[in-house]
């Protein structure tokens, strides 16, 4: 049983941890209030239902793709998959972290979909706890969070029975950035919204140019990006053939020899991901600090001032 440090300093310990993300490359770190994560997700899916005695919720989030991969034709950038196993990392690190350090229970929050809900509802809402912890921000583009500084972004949480002082939710929504909003006054669309590949995205920009109504259709969305089900229906479909021939077609068409070609040399993108609605968004790309060669030279300037 893990002893616990009884006279643990809780503003020290928030500095070490947040300290500890950020050294190991997470962009941002926060605590979410628990009290308003609890409120807001779903019985089943709240941090309690994971960990009874939680006393608090860490938010990292980690950059998004290179320059480089963002000005790639979309079949190439399909292949890159994500930076979300980097934050993963940093956060299973920072639950062994929190217990070495301040002798107190943590855990890496499992970012993996519920086996009692199907492949399309989470056990934790990550975006949850970073838009409670303040690093991110609904953004018009589904249920993507984006920063003002790092733009696009992914997420990993740790829950812990160290009691820490909760961040907020950002003050200000840096979505829809003022381009989007003159795009919209235009055209009644935001860039995002025009570019969706299956139109998924829709919505309206208020008077004052913030968020006035985000609508989302996720199964559609989830039909080209989330393709779960596709090794399994490839599979029966092939059980199912009446003939030889059939059989092979299931299996061996364009796109299921892609498919096993991806599972075979285990790419990123294994099945399917569609990233153009960040392609086209001004803070995903091209916010201050969203390009990691901005983010070099400006370390670097800050090394030599030193």
């Amino acid at each position: 049983m893990i002893k616990r440090a009884n006279n643990t300093d809780p503003a020290g310990a928030k500095t070490a941890i947040l300290d500890y993300c950020t050294r190991k490359g997470a962009l941002v770190a926060g605590v979410a209030d628990l009290d308003a994560v609890e409120r807001i997700c779903p019985p089943g899916h709240r941090p309690s239902d994971i960990m009874p005695r939680v006393k608090s919720v860490i938010s990292l989030g980690v950059g998004g793709q290179t320059q480089g991969a963002w000005s790639v034709p979309a079949k190439a950038l399909g292949y890159f998959g994500s930076t979300e196993q980097r934050a993963y990392t940093i956060s299973y690190g920072l639950a062994f972290f929190i217990e070495r350090k301040f002798q107190t229970r943590s855990i890496y929050c499992p970012p993996d979909m519920d086996p009692d809900s199907g492949p399309r509802v989470p056990l934790q809402s990550l975006k949850v706890h970073a838009e409670m912890a303040g690093i991110g921000a609904r953004s018009l583009a589904g249920d993507i969070l984006l920063h003002p500084e790092f733009g696009y972004m992914y997420f990993a949480s740790v829950f812990t029975e160290l009691e820490l002082e909760p961040d907020g939710p950002m003050e200000e929504n840096p979505c829809p950035a003022p381009s989007c909003v003159a795009m919209y006054r235009k055209i009644g669309r935001t860039p995002c919204m025009k570019f969706c590949p299956v139109q998924c995205l829709d919505g309206e920009v208020a008077e004052d140019g913030s968020q006035g109504v985000m609508r989302y259709d996720m199964a559609a969305c989830a039909e080209m990006t989330q393709q779960y089900e596709t090794v399994p229906a490839a599979i029966m479909n092939a059980i199912s053939a009446q003939d030889r021939n059939e059989r092979e077609d299931a299996l061996f068409d364009p796109d299921n020899k892609m498919l096993w070609y991806k599972m075979s040399v285990g790419s990123g993108g294994l099945l399917a991901q569609c990233f153009e609605c960040m392609r086209v968004c001004p803070l995903a790309t091209r916010a201050p600090l969203a390009d990691p060669i901005a983010r070099a030279q400006q370390s670097a300037l800050s090394d030599a001032a030193e």
